[in-house]
C-alpha cells in the first residue's frame, strides 16, 4: 500500500484554501460529487502538482442485503481512473432497504446505517465486497461507521467483525478514530478494546474529524473542531501503527484556513508522537464462497425492518432502544431536509421560512424512496396537489405558489413511464398539474 502523508478532505467551498495549504499530500473527494468529464479545475491541478486524490463513495451500501448495483460500482470505477487515484474507498453500512427481496416498497435512508454484527451480515459484506474489488480497477478501503444504535443479538465485536472481514476478504480499512469516539459515547464501545482487535496492518488511512455532544448523545457532525478524545485515539492507532494516510474531515461550518491548518499540525504532531511502528505487509486475498441465499434473505427483511421504522413510522423491531430509533430517526429527516435544500436551493427560497417545517410535515408520511433529486421534486408536487399556503399573506403566497409550480413543472419535463411507485407518482402529479 502506498504511503500517502497527510490531508484533507476536498470541498467545493474550501477548493482555494487547499490548494494554497502547505504540506497536503492528497485529498479526499465524494465520489457521488465528482463528473468524470468535467473535473473541477481545483482538482485537476491539485493532480498536476503530484497530489493524489481520492474518490470517497457514500451511496453503494455495500452492508446492504442486494447485490452492489453495477452502475454505481462502474461510476466509482470511472471517477478512479479519471482521478488516476491510488484506491477508492466506501463504507462498511447499508443505505436503503425493501425491494425485491422482501418484496416491499424500496426505501432510501439518505445515510450511512450501521450492519448488524452476525453471521449472516458479515456472509454478504464479504460478497459485495468480494463483487466491488472485482469491478473496481484499483484497491477499496471499507470504512467503520458512526452509528446511534445498536443492533440486538449481535455475535461479534466491531473489532472482531472487521478482523474476518479483512482475513476473508483481503480488502484495507480506513478507519475513523471520530467514529470510534462516537461509538463509544453512544453505544458504550472501548476505543482501546477495538484497536486492539483491529487488523491493524490493513489500514490504508485513517479519517479524524469532529463532532459534538447534546443530552449524551454524540452527534458526528463533520462540522466542528477535531476534540481531544478523539486525537487520543488517534494517538492509541498511531502507537500501534503508523498509518499510511491520515486525513482530516470537515463537510459544513468551514473554518478559515488557518484553523484547518492549525488541525492538521496537531494531526501530524499527534501521529508523530506516538512512535513510528512498520505495518505489517498486508495478507493476501482469498476467495471468498457465495453468500447463502438464507443469509441474504434473513439480512433484507432485518434491515428492511430496521430501515421502514425509521423512515416510515412502522413498529420498531424487538430488542431496539425506542428512545435511540427515535432520535435516529429526527436525525434522518433533518438531514433529508438539509440535503434537499442543498440540491434544489430554490425550494426553501421560494418558501422561505416555511421550507423546513413544511418538508417535515411531509418527510414523516412519506418515507424517501429514490434520490434526493427526485425527493424534492416529490416534495414541491406534494405542496402544490395539497394547495398548502406557503405565506399568511395571500398576494405572497400566490407568488410563491406560482414560482413552485413552474419550478416543478421545469424540472419534472416528460419521460418514459416508469415502473417505481414514485416515479409514477410524479408523472400522474404532472398530468393533474398540467391540466390545472
Amino acid at each position: 500500500m502506498r504511503r500517502l502523508g497527510t490531508g484533507i478532505g476536498w470541498r467545493p467551498e474550501i477548493a482555494d484554501a487547499v490548494e494554497a495549504m502547505p504540506g497536503i499530500d492528497w485529498v479526499e473527494a465524494v465520489a457521488e460529487n465528482v463528473c468524470p468529464g468535467h473535473l473541477p479545475d481545483s482538482l485537476v491541478r491539485l493532480r498536476e502538482r503530484g497530489v493524489s486524490v481520492v474518490p470517497h463513495g457514500v451511496s453503494l451500501g455495500l452492508g446492504g442485503a442486494d447485490r452492489p448495483d453495477e452502475g454505481r460500482l462502474a461510476a466509482l470505477a470511472e471517477r478512479a481512473v479519471a482521478l488516476d487515484s491510488p484506491l477508492v474507498s466506501e463504507h462498511i453500512a447499508f443505505v436503503r432497504g425493501g425491494g425485491d427481496l422482501t418484496a416491499t416498497q424500496p426505501l432510501e435512508a439518505g445515510h450511512l446505517l450501521p450492519v448488524p454484527r452476525t453471521r449472516d451480515a458479515l456472509d454478504v459484506l464479504c460478497e459485495n465486497i468480494r463483487i466491488a474489488q472485482d469491478a473496481l480497477p484499483v484497491p477499496l478501503a471499507v470504512e467503520n461507521i458512526a452509528a446511534l444504535i445498536s443492533w440486538p443479538d449481535e455475535e461479534m465485536t466491531e473489532g472482531q467483525f472487521l478482523y474476518e472481514l479483512v482475513e476473508r476478504t483481503g480488502v484495507r480499512l480506513l478507519i475513523d478514530v471520530a467514529n470510534l469516539h462516537t461509538n463509544h459515547v453512544n453505544r458504550g464501545e472501548d476505543p482501546a478494546e477495538a484497536l486492539d482487535e483491529l487488523p491493524v496492518e490493513a489500514i490504508a488511512y485513517v479519517h479524524v474529524a469532529g463532532g459534538f455532544e447534546r443530552d449524551g448523545v454524540w452527534h458526528d457532525s463533520h462540522a466542528h473542531p477535531v476534540p481531544e478524545p478523539v486525537l487520543a485515539i488517534l494517538a492509541g492507532l498511531a502507537s500501534r501503527v503508523t498509518p499510511p494516510g491520515v486525513l482530516l474531515e470537515r463537510d459544513e461550518n468551514f473554518p478559515g484556513p488557518a484553523e484547518l491548518e492549525r488541525e492538521l499540525d496537531a494531526i501530524r504532531a499527534t501521529v508523530k508522537a506516538s512512535g513510528e511502528l512498520p505495518a505489517d505487509p498486508p495478507g493476501t486475498r482469498a476467495p471468498v464462497p457465495p453468500a447463502p441465499a438464507a443469509a441474504r434473505q434473513r439480512t433484507a427483511v432485518a434491515q428492511a425492518a430496521l430501515l421502514s421504522a425509521l423512515v416510515a413510522g412502522t413498529p420498531a423491531p424487538e430488542g431496539f432502544d425506542h428512545a435511540r430509533l427515535k432520535v435516529q430517526s429526527r436525525a434522518l429527516a433533518a438531514k433529508r431536509a438539509d440535503v434537499v435544500a442543498k440540491v434544489a436551493p430554490e425550494l426553501p427560497d421560494i418558501l422561505g421560512a416555511a421550507y423546513r417545517s413544511a418538508f417535515l410535515d411531509y418527510a414523516r408520511a412519506r418515507p424517501m424512496t429514490g434520490g434526493y433529486r427526485q425527493d424534492a421534486l416529490a416534495f414541491a408536487g406534494h405542496l402544490l396537489l395539497a394547495g398548502r399556503p406557503v405565506s399568511a399573506d395571500a398576494d405572497a403566497d400566490a407568488e410563491a405558489r406560482r414560482r413552485l409550480g413552474d419550478w416543478w413543472l421545469e424540472r419534472s419535463g416528460p419521460a418514459p413511464l416508469s415502473r417505481r411507485p414514485a416515479a409514477r407518482l410524479l408523472h400522474a402529479t404532472r398530468r393533474v398539474l398540467l391540466g390545472r
